[in-house]
């Protein structure tokens, strides 16, 4: 309240001074200037309304109600604010020649002639050609249909989608904007490819305005997309979309001992994390008493390495490519493919149907490749994560470092069947990154591959 008495006080002191100020003009126009009526009785409006401003505001000092106060304190400013004897010329209006009513624009017509209005930047058009896809990145080029160097930036949007050709209306997912480029190309990277196209389109922008759009442009951006398939999966496995983890409890076929446990999942994981080396069970001794006893005579599909999961989707041609990462205190897994006719109760790498590579670090660490019941230790380092390439038509399976893109080791055979990605996982669990395209640097490899594969004979077969 003293901080607004303090500014009351300074408006009052302002307006005793310009009433002053008023009242001497008001004289020197009363002696020199009777014609000037009208300018008088404005003058004599305003300083009416000030004084009784200046009364009010007076007054309001007294108020001793803080809110009250406030209240006539915000009143005084907004009708000071607005108050005519601010706005007035205290200036005589008349003298001998007159030439003060005239307007000057001088300065107006001389700023306004210096104006330079930026004309709407034309279209720019992509360049097709110089667009490039790899490495699940995407680079658009365009260029402007003339040059135009009042240009500050561009704006690019894309969207992804499983049409080709122009954009449509219609079940369309919204554009993504990338704004304030500079250059008149862009790469969007680390996407994934999980639509077949993609639709980009550009527009130019100066420092007044935006151009319009240039037409859109339609890129394939096709890659291998699937999903794990739980109904294929070992009933020790937990298994969602794109992760797979071993259930030490018997998953699903112990549905009935967990009943009512809305968390599930997070038990499962909690009870993982809890074993150590030395308390958890060997694969080879894990029971699950809820399932009736195996048929006599049938293979024990819960012996090591068993604890598989296929993808739900064949590849039946093409190139293709994806990523696992397993989780660091995994003690066993594999990573391959394997044709529709494996087994309930066959293993990775056991039958001729099925290829993989197979990481063990239970008691001792070894890491090998797997086929047909043989296995081919292999003398690298096993890496964070491995990328798996499928060439169905060349009859190649490759293994790299996904980092490095190191060669780990490849198979050489002629697939007769479509093959599903395959995964076995014990005590731990494993993550999957698809919709990948082929890297370049893989590509790259494959020229010179059929050259380092020659002590890998042994596994190389025709299945059946």
């Amino acid at each position: 309240m003293d901080s607004q008495k303090e500014a009351l006080q300074r408006i009052i002191s302002t307006l005793a001074n310009k009433n002053d100020e008023i009242q001497n003009f008001i004289d020197t126009l009363n002696h020199t200037l009777k014609g000037v009526q009208s300018q008088l009785s404005q003058c004599n409006n305003a300083l009416e309304n000030s004084e009784e401003l200046l009364e009010f505001a007076t007054r309001s000092l007294d108020i001793k109600e803080p809110e009250e106060f406030s209240k006539a304190a915000r009143q005084i400013k907004d009708r000071v604010t607005m108050a005519s004897a601010f706005r007035l010329s205290l200036k005589p209006k008349v003298s001998d020649n007159m030439t003060h009513l005239m307007v000057d624009f001088s300065q107006e017509r001389q700023i306004l002639q210096t104006l330079k209005f930026l004309p709407v930047p034309k279209a720019p058009e992509i360049d097709p050609v110089e667009c490039m896809v790899a490495d699940n990145s995407v680079t658009v080029a365009w260029r402007m249909p003339e040059e135009d160097n009042k240009i500050d930036h561009f704006i690019l949007e894309y969207r992804k989608t499983n049409f080709d050709g122009l954009p449509r209306v219609k079940d369309e997912r919204c554009w993504e904007l990338v704004d304030h480029i500079k250059g008149t190309e862009y790469t969007l990277s680390g996407l994934k490819f999980d639509s077949k196209y993609m639709n980009f389109r550009v527009r130019a922008c100066n420092k007044a305005v935006a151009g319009e759009f240039s037409d859109p442009v339609t890129l394939e951006t096709k890659a291998l997309n699937f999903n794990l398939d739980g109904s294929s999966s070992h009933l020790n496995l937990k298994v969602e979309d794109t992760c797979v983890e071993w259930d030490p409890t018997g998953g699903k076929g112990q549905d009935s001992k967990i009943k009512g446990k809305e968390n599930k999942g997070s038990v499962h994981v909690t009870s993982l994390k809890k074993h150590t080396r030395s308390g958890t069970p060997s694969p080879k001794r894990t029971s699950v008493g809820s399932r009736p006893p195996a048929v006599r005579g049938s293979r024990d599909r819960f012996t090591g390495e068993s604890y598989t999961v296929l993808g739900d989707t064949a590849i039946e041609s093409g190139q293709h490519y994806w990523e696992v990462k397993a989780q660091k205190d995994c003690k066993s897994y594999s990573v391959g493919v394997a044709y529709k006719t494996l087994g309930k109760f066959d293993q990775l790498g056991k039958t001729n149907t099925s290829w993989c590579i197979h990481v063990n670090n239970w008691l001792q660490n070894t890491f090998a490749a797997k086929h047909n019941n043989k296995v081919k230790a292999l003398d690298v380092t096993v890496p964070e994560k491995i990328g798996v390439f499928c060439d169905f038509d060349g009859g190649q399976l490759s293994f790299y470092d996904a980092s490095s893109k190191q060669l780990l080791y490849s198979f050489k055979t002629k697939f007769t069947q479509p093959v599903l990605p395959g995964f076995m996982v014990w005590c731990g669990g494993l993550s999957l990154s698809t919709g990948m395209q082929v890297p370049s640097a893989v590509r790259t490899l494959q020229k010179s591959e059929n050259g380092m594969t020659g002590s890998t004979g042994s596994l190389n077969t025709v299945a059946q």
